[in-house]
């Protein structure tokens, strides 16, 4: 399984110890959520064990509450790559997923995020799930697909979206 995340909600403007905007932190709000996003994950038994992480701040910072809070014994890649990476570029990366991964998670940003949660659906999940995920992705939203090929095949239009979720503390 692979599952794309957005980050959850950011300050408008970096306060820790990296400047710009790779340096932007969490909200109170935003550590809420991500802990609502892990808390869903271990309630569907979508667990992940293996995650790529843009090096940006309030990614680290989503993935270590959604970690923490579905109880993920993920190996982590932190990469510097996949920080305002395109979607094309970010499909390139979950090629190199070691074969042994069973559920993937990419915690990333948005419009890239979105962009590959729509590009990678062949269409053929639910018609709800389908419509929803073309609606938006707000901050801390998850779209869950099937992958019934091997890492290295991933490819656009070839995942079946099977859900999707907006977590809200």
């Amino acid at each position: 399984m692979l599952v794309l995340m957005r980050h959850a909600k950011a300050e408008s403007s970096p306060s820790g110890p990296v400047g710009g905007d790779i340096g932007r932190r969490l909200t109170r709000t935003g550590r809420a959520d991500s802990a609502a996003a892990g808390r869903w994950l271990a309630a569907v038994g979508v667990v992940p064990d293996h995650a790529l992480v843009s090096a940006a701040e309030r990614t680290q910072e989503t993935w270590a509450s959604v970690s923490e809070a579905s109880g993920s014994p993920a190996t982590v890649e932190v990469s510097q790559a996949m920080y305002g990476a395109s979607a094309h570029s970010i499909i390139d990366c979950l090629r190199l997923v070691p074969e042994s991964a069973g559920v993937v998670i990419f915690v990333g940003h948005n419009p890239e995020t979105e962009a590959l949660a729509v590009g990678l659906s062949d269409s053929e999940g639910h018609r709800d799930v389908e419509r929803e995920l073309r609606s938006g992705f707000p901050t801390a939203t998850l779209a869950v697909y099937d992958v019934p090929m091997a890492w290295h095949d991933l490819a656009p239009e070839l995942l079946t979206l099977r859900r999707t979720h907006t977590a809200r503390a």
